[in-house]
């Protein structure tokens, strides 16, 4: 297990200079909105460090890198464009109004740094993939691999749904204010359901390895985030006393994209 910490410290390093380097752009465009953009951007830079850092590259690493990286840029892509042209998601526009004059030097830590903590934990998966594969692919990786494409695509398909709807709200052409196109007639947030399933496809390659049941942490921590903490309920505190929401709620399934019974 030892063997893990030399890696370990690389990564959290790496991390802590680019949340570091978010920070610091953060200020010069005054908008901390920026780390969302920097959080998919981050794995594959932790994906990069943990897969070069080793003296020979596995099927197994190169495979989760790949992951990752398609993970990552459409994440980041999808978030910029999301965000060009608007204000500053309201969330953080809120912190400063909380935080008043205190703001800068918290959001370092309680924003860019806590994610940048947050993001080393997710990442173990990876981290122990790229230290401990020295097997040939299997069953193991074809399971986690499925897995990961199928929440690749319910993440990447209900993003384009709740694009599509926006523009349509936008244009007049919907009677409700909120989605109900696609998979978000099922599932109130099918983009995060997808989300998690690929990080527990990449928990499940990270079976294949020495100690890999160990990085299940990742995923179990991005699920109770999700689900718990930072995602799923910042999003539906914002409408809890709103008749049109609660009636949506009352039809709709938290995650799991399946018809409810009403």
């Amino acid at each position: 297990m030892l063997e893990i910490l030399p890696l370990l410290l690389k990564v959290a390093l790496s991390i802590f200079i680019y949340m570091t380097l978010f920070y610091s752009l953060s200020l010069i465009i005054k908008r901390s909105d920026i780390v969302d953009i920097g959080w998919g951007l981050g794995f594959i830079l932790v994906a990069l460090v943990s897969l070069f850092s080793q003296s020979y590259l596995t099927d197994r690493a190169i495979l989760v890198f790949f992951l990752v990286l398609f993970w990552g840029l459409r994440l980041a892509s999808h978030i910029y464009f999301r965000n060009k042209g608007k204000e500053e998601d309201y969330r953080y526009q809120q912190f400063k109004k909380d935080w008043g004059d205190t703001f800068y030097i918290r959001s370092y830590f309680q924003i860019f740094l806590l994610q940048g903590f947050f993001m080393l934990i997710v990442s173990l998966p990876i981290i122990f993939i790229a230290k401990f594969s020295d097997s040939p692919l299997g069953y193991t990786d074809i399971i986690g691999l499925s897995i990961w494409i199928l929440g690749f695509l319910l993440e990447s398909n209900a993003d384009s749904q709740l694009k599509r709807f926006i523009t349509k709200k936008k244009e007049g052409k919907t009677e409700t204010r909120f989605a109900n196109i696609g998979l978000w007639k099922y599932s109130r947030h099918p983009n995060y359901f997808g989300e998690i399933l690929q990080w527990w496809g990449i928990g499940v390659v990270a079976l294949s390895v020495s100690l890999g049941y160990v990085s299940l942490i990742g995923p179990l921590f991005i699920s109770y985030l999700i689900i718990f903490v930072s995602g799923i309920p910042l999003l539906e505190k914002k409408f809890k006393n709103d008749p049109e929401w609660n009636e949506y709620v009352r039809r709709t399934r938290l995650l799991l994209p399946f018809p409810k019974k009403i």
